[in-house]
Order: structure tokens, then sequence, then C-alpha cells
């Protein structure tokens, strides 16, 4: 079993970003000396100079996926709800369709879902949502990783053995934490200031800069759908699930 943990980062969304992975993978015994297989770290990162929050997280896990074996069983962790929604719902659909909207239009960040949908392809890949910055140490260190190269710092990627490790506990995940995040979260997304309001009539998604407008529009509407967003990234989130249902 491979672990795989990702995160990403943008500055301005879009503007200056970065992805970071720590991959945990064991390998085989190598003497008769050695009596268990031992367990090897691989950190890695990268950054883009003009893209958006979203693209790095997919980029994270593209990235992850790529440096290890096919045909291994791989469990990615990740803090993106963006990233576990469109790989255990979306997906689906988008490949049904081309990789098409229902308004015929491309699904938002395509070639990054594509390259996903090839790994996988060739995997058994279980993708699992964590609590960002709740102290897991998988996750504080990819994030770490992806802002250093989103702000253009240098940082030294590991590359060993994990009792060499700074991080020896790195595999273990604090599920609690992750759930006490969540539900805080949720909380503070029902509390938080709209940044917009995405509303889908009739498969026709728009976005609106307030709720009187949106209200006006799916008010009395068949079938309509509304959320509020609190981001970029949240707006995009909502348009990507109403646009696969």
């Amino acid at each position: 079993m491979i672990t795989i943990f990702t995160d990403g980062s943008s500055r301005g969304n879009p503007g200056p970003g970065g992805w970071g992975a720590v991959i945990a993978m064991k390998e085989g015994a190598r003497s008769k000396e050695i009596g268990e297989a031992q367990t090897q770290i691989t950190e890695l990162g990268g950054g883009e100079k003009m893209t958006t929050n979203n693209r790095m997280e997919l980029t994270a896990c593209v990235q992850g996926l790529v440096n290890t074996p096919k045909d291994s069983e791989v469990t990615v962790l990740t803090d993106s709800s963006y990233v576990i929604n469109g790989m255990t719902k979306w997906i689906h659909g988008w490949k049904r369709n081309g990789w098409k909207t229902k308004t015929k239009d491309d699904v938002l960040n395509k070639d990054l879902w594509m390259e996903l949908a090839d790994e996988i392809s060739t995997r058994q890949v279980q993708w699992k949502h964590v609590g960002g910055h709740v102290g897991i140490l998988g996750n504080e260190r990819c994030d770490h990783i992806a802002t250093a190269f989103a702000d253009g710092m240098d940082i030294k990627l590991y590359k060993g053995s994990l009792a060499d490790y700074d991080l020896p506990d790195v595999l273990d995940v604090s599920l609690d934490a992750s759930k006490a995040k969540a539900k805080k979260s949720s909380s503070a997304h029902s509390r938080a200031k709209a940044f917009s309001y995405v509303s889908s009539v009739g498969g026709i998604i728009e976005t609106h800069h307030t709720w009187a407008e949106c209200e006006k529009r799916v008010k009395g509407a068949k079938g309509a759908k509304f959320k509020k967003s609190i981001s970029v990234d949240s707006e995009q989130e909502i348009i990507a699930e109403f646009e696969a249902l």
C-alpha cells in the first residue's frame, strides 16, 4: 500500500501557485538481514507563475500518482473537497459526456482531470478527505511545500527512509481532528460573507453577485438549484457539482 498526501496553493487565485506531495512507499527487503520492508519517503513539489488553487490541488495528485508504480494500491489524502468530489462523484458523468458539461462547454480544468483519469486507470486508488491545518503532519508538510513554491522560495525536498525523516509520524492521520475541523468549517461556511451565489435552472448555470439576483432566477423554477460560495475556489466547486448533476 502506498500513501500520498497532496496539497495546492495559489496567491491571488489566479496568481503564483505551488503544489506539494509526500509519498510513503514500502520497498521490499534487499537481503535476509533486513527482516521487513522499509518505508521510503519521497517529497515532490513545483510551481507555476499564473494558476489557481484548484489547478495546483489537481497537479499535486497527478504528480503524486505519476511517481508510483502502475498496478499498485494507492491511498491519496487531500484536504480539497474539489478533488474528492471530482474523483468520487463528478468524473464518471464527465467521462460519459466526453468531458463536456450539460451546456457543451469543456469541463473546467479538463486537462488535469483527464490526466488523473489516465493515472487511476492503471492503479487501485482510494481517495480520502483529511482536515486542513488540524495537525495532520502529511497535510501540513504538503502545505508548506506548496506555499514555498507559490512564494518562489527555495525548499529542500526529502527523499529517503522514513527512519531518517524529520516527520517520523507522518503516516499518523487523526481522523477525529479532521472530523472536528470539517464540522467547524461547515459552521463557519454558513456564517461567512458570500462571494457569490450559483444557480442552475434547466441545466444552465449562472453566478450572481447578490442573493436577490439569485432568488429572482430560481424562485418558482422547477428543479432549480442554488448555493452560496465564499471564494473563487468555492464558486468553482459549486459550478463543477452542478455540471455533474
